[in-house]
């Protein structure tokens, strides 16, 4: 589920793209920064649910 999300995300985000431009230029693969992006995707959802967890407590 967190590849297709960071794929969709690279296609269509501008802010993702962005972040993909500046990473490449930096020398990472694409592989590479779809594995940082799965983990700051990660990381975001995590957020989300401790604070959603956090209201309804």
């Amino acid at each position: 589920v967190l590849h297709i999300v960071a794929v969709v995300r690279l296609r269509y985000c501008p802010r993702t793209q962005a972040y993909l431009q500046r990473r490449t230029e930096q020398g990472l693969t694409k592989r590479d920064i779809i594995r940082c992006l799965k983990r700051y995707i990660l990381r975001e959802a995590h957020t989300a649910i401790m604070k959603d967890l956090a209201l309804t407590a």
